[in-house]
């Protein structure tokens, strides 16, 4: 389980980052930052990768309420095209860490690789298992997503997005060639590119 240890060894408040959606066919990657309180700290936090839907659903419900600053920001599906998918990942770090309404004096970011920010940025790898700032982030991160990912599935039937979340399940690749890309499609992903096909509404 994750721990606030990590933080509580740095003298202000220090921001957790993580993202969702690096790999997926379709759809934006988000990104989270969370500044918790040390004296409100949320329970039920884990890797998110590890909770069901329902315990995620609560979990940021928690965050919200408790947390000192929270920051959700993406990177759209052109921007992933322009720039690429990890460039992209950190141009959400980056703007999710700006909308935070306190600055942080000290960044964890989930993985090996950060963005450059206005703090000192420290990289954990597997870090939403090991920092409660880094799930907690992951966990808002995750749920932004998968609700924009349900209603891109309302507006845009067919590919299963709602529970493939946009990443290349069986399903998703066979609607693919069978409905050809949507606009919401990274052209720049191999299977999407690979279909030669024009580009649906």
């Amino acid at each position: 389980m994750p721990s606030f240890t990590r933080e509580r060894k740095i003298d202000g408040p220090v921001a957790g980052i993580d993202e969702v959606g690096r790999g997926p066919l379709a759809g934006p990657v988000y990104a989270a930052a969370v500044i918790l309180n040390p004296e409100r700290l949320p329970r039920g936090i884990d890797d998110s990768k590890a909770m069901t839907a329902e315990a995620r659903e609560q979990a940021f419900e928690k965050i919200m309420e408790r947390a000192l600053a929270v920051g959700i920001a993406c990177a759209s599906v052109e921007e992933i095209d322009e720039i690429n998918i990890l460039q992209a990942t950190f141009l959400a770090m980056k703007r999710a860490t700006e909308q935070l309404a306190i600055a942080p004096v000290h960044a964890f970011v989930d993985g090996n690789r950060a963005p450059a920010l206005a703090c000192p940025v420290e990289t954990i790898v597997e870090g939403d298992a090991k920092s409660l700032s880094i799930a907690a982030a992951s966990i808002v991160a995750k749920v932004v997503r998968d609700r924009v990912m349900r209603e891109l599935d309302a507006a845009h039937p067919g590919y299963y997005w709602a529970s493939n979340k946009g990443y290349g399940t069986p399903e998703h690749l066979a609607a693919l060639n069978r409905l050809g890309p949507s606009v919401h499609h990274r052209k720049s992903f191999a299977p999407v590119a690979q279909l030669k096909l024009p580009f649906a509404g």
